[in-house]
């Protein structure tokens, strides 16, 4: 969101808002592109603004913005819904010509009139017309900064990029044909970093031998356990989360041998492939299963409620021994990129009632409480029948099972 008036464009440090969180990091906010439905609803709410029903309940009259703000924190502050930065946008659409940048330092001013609420960089005198940009004379100096370092992100960077990496869903064939570790240096029973082991990929009916030839990837993801992710309602396998362990670079190709035994006879030696364990989050053992390293992508998250409907439920809470999800902790939800699901999205959490007996009737039926709004979450990563999601605000906790539709 780009907030610039008079000198203040000159200011050197951008920082992306709207962009959002960025991997690798140096990706410039102003390439993440906006699409024409935000566009429209900027430029409805710049001709009218937002009714003053929809601005957040203790929204300032004024805000300075300021390093380790978030869209998700900024949007939340104006408006009742985080997700809505295009109104955001619209409410100060004539200083924002890209809103995928904001300046630190800058103050925001709320102005009501007539129901309707608009957001400005620069406060109106008691005349009603702007004041004018103050002019700040600075000695000439040279500093350099990363920009990429100052970045706002949409959400804070590290509640999302694990994830990135770690947990894989993938289906049950993919991972039961997986490479495996098949043996260690000298007997060793657990492997941690820096230790080497070896590694088949052909299996008996499938499978692809381990090869470091040209194109061939060599820079693997160590995981265990193909945990199966079932839909709550119908206990159909959606597919399987499997348990990242570390990183392991392959060194050797996986071959075979021919040769002849003491009696002369052909013989037949399975070379298993060598590789280096380069990151250990777990120890690692024989059987657990190799899946390349996928391309680093560049991400940007911006939040915003889907433009069709989607209802699903809570399939998984992620971490071990974890019963409840809490704020700032991630779930698998049984919606995926076929439903319509993408990065970004923000879905209402709704508790699932609870079913009792209605005791003020002597008969004692059952009834079933409504479910209600619990918080808010955003996905981030999508496969094709599940997705992860983020939990931004919750009321009580998050449990397996739990429904989620469009927040608004």
């Amino acid at each position: 969101m780009q907030f610039i008036s008079g000198h203040l464009s000159r200011i050197s440090i951008a920082l992306t808002l709207f962009g959002a969180i960025t991997l690798p990091l140096g990706v410039q906010a102003q390439n993440f592109l906006v699409t024409a439905d935000q566009k429209t609803t900027a430029t409805e709410v710049a001709q009218n603004g937002v009714p003053v029903g929809e601005l957040a309940a203790n929204a300032p009259d004024s805000y300075s913005v300021k390093r380790g703000d978030t869209l998700w924190s900024i949007s939340g502050l104006f408006l009742k819904g985080p997700w809505r930065w295009p109104e955001l946008w619209g409410m100060n659409l004539p200083d924002i010509r890209n809103p995928h940048r904001i300046y630190p330092g800058q103050q925001l001013y709320l102005e009501k009139s007539e129901g309707r609420a608009l957001l400005r960089t620069r406060q109106a005198s008691a005349g009603g017309v702007d004041e004018p940009p103050q002019t700040v004379r600075v000695s000439p100096r040279t500093r350099y900064e990363s920009l990429a370092d100052s970045s706002i992100p949409t959400l804070a960077p590290n509640l999302i990029e694990p994830f990135l990496a770690e947990p894989l869903i993938v289906d049950g064939p993919t991972f039961a044909n997986a490479p495996r570790i098949v043996a260690t240096q000298e007997g060793r029973v657990l492997l941690s970093r820096g230790d080497r082991a070896y590694a088949r990929g052909e299996v008996a009916g499938g499978g692809k031998a381990l090869s470091d030839a040209k194109g061939q990837p060599l820079d693997y993801r160590v995981f265990r356990n193909a945990t199966p992710l079932k839909d709550p309602t119908t206990q159909a396998t959606l597919g399987y989360e499997a348990q990242f362990l570390g990183k392991a670079e392959l060194v050797r190709s996986e071959t075979v041998l021919q040769s002849t035994d003491k009696d002369g006879k052909p013989r037949i030696d399975i070379v298993p492939a060598t590789i280096d364990i380069v990151v250990a989050k777990e120890e690692m053992r024989v059987g657990d299963r190799l899946l390349p390293e996928p391309a680093r992508e560049l991400l940007s998250y911006i939040p915003r409620a889907p433009a069709v409907r989607v209802e699903g439920q809570i399939v998984s809470v992620y971490g071990s021994a974890v019963t409840f999800a809490a704020e700032n902790q991630v779930v698998v939800v049984n919606r995926g990129s076929r439903d319509g699901l993408e990065r970004g999205h923000v879905m209402a959490i709704r508790k699932d009632g609870q079913r009792l007996k209605d005791g003020t009737e002597d008969a004692k039926p059952e009834i079933k409480l409504p479910n209600e709004r619990n918080g808010l979450l955003m996905v981030f990563r999508t496969f094709e029948s599940l997705s992860y999601a983020l939990v931004l605000q919750v009321t009580d906790g998050v449990k397996v099972g739990d429904h989620f539709a469009n927040p608004n």
